[in-house]
């Protein structure tokens, strides 16, 4: 646990309702393939937001697969969840956005796109 996250309210607490779930497992380390990918995503997330951040984008909006919803993410967490895991073989437990404006968040897609196209733009200069 890092020294910043919060301190737990239940800690010591004999009557914690979460006590009869029992420890949490420790995380599976990433196979070298889902670490190298994490290390691409951070590295991508890092252009991403060196192009995109002067324009106004706050960060990525995600689909998230377990619960079919989006999810918000500034550039600073997205680039804490992706250390994480690759540190730590999961992301730490983060506060969602607190009502995000859409417009100032773009897909993985948009981003890549946009990169892309910016690339392309300075190799034909």
């Amino acid at each position: 646990m890092q020294e910043d996250d919060p301190r737990d309210p239940f800690a010591d607490d004999p009557d914690d309702p979460t006590s009869a779930m029992g420890d949490i497992d420790d995380p599976v380390p990433l196979t070298p393939e889902e670490r190298d990918e994490a290390i691409t995503d951070l590295a991508d997330v890092e252009v991403f937001r060196s192009l995109l951040e002067p324009q106004g984008v706050l960060g990525l909006v995600l689909d998230c697969p377990e619960c079919g919803e989006q999810h918000y993410f500034d550039w600073e967490l997205l680039r804490g969840n992706l250390r994480q895991m690759i540190e730590n073989g999961r992301a730490q437990v983060h506060e969602p956005a607190f009502h995000p404006d859409p417009a100032d968040y773009v897909s993985w897609e948009y981003a890549r796109g946009y990169a892309d196209g910016v690339i392309d733009t300075e190799e034909r200069r």
